[in-house]
């Protein structure tokens, strides 16, 4: 098992090889599926496969793990990536664009009352605050991923005992 610990990037990725086949394997994932487990959903689309915590053990923070089963010649590599919740990835990156755009016009203002010789006091202010929320981001992201570090490995542990 990958140590999610000790990894510095936000979007862990890991890489496994397998002597079944992409038939095999996908197979193996239809056969879970049908099962219907309570905490887990699976979908499958061609050769990727997208596990995520369902039910109960669902909060904001719950990873989802993407696989994408490329075929080799005698077998299959897996390449897997954990992310956060689509919907949670898609405001963090709403307020990136924000904070940056924020900070570009301000720092166009800065130039221009340097040029102009007006006061730009709040110019500079502005911009240290959006570089404080940059980072503010940067460790809410980190604080949302260890919490879901006890599901990222049940993910894991599901996905190898699905595999064997």
């Amino acid at each position: 098992m990958m140590d999610t610990a000790q990894t510095m990037r936000l979007r862990l990725r890991f890489y496994k090889d397998v002597t079944a086949s992409t038939e095999e394997l996908r197979q193996k994932f239809e056969t879970f599926t049908a099962q219907k487990s309570e905490n887990f959903k699976v979908k499958i689309c061609d050769n990727h496969i997208w596990m995520f915590v369902s039910g109960n053990k669902k909060q904001y923070w719950s990873p989802h793990l993407h696989l994408e089963l490329e075929p080799k010649e005698n077998h299959t590599h897996i390449r897997g990536l954990f992310g956060p919740d689509q919907t949670l990835w898609t405001l963090f990156m709403f307020l990136h664009f924000i904070v940056a755009g924020i900070f570009t016009v301000f720092g166009a203002m800065l130039y221009s009352n340097l040029r102009l010789k007006q006061p730009y006091n709040l110019d500079l202010l502005v911009m240290f605050l959006m570089v404080v929320v940059w980072f503010l981001l940067y460790f809410i992201a980190r604080q949302i991923r260890f919490n879901g570090t006890g599901q990222m490995d049940e993910l894991e542990a599901l996905f190898l005992k699905i595999i064997e």
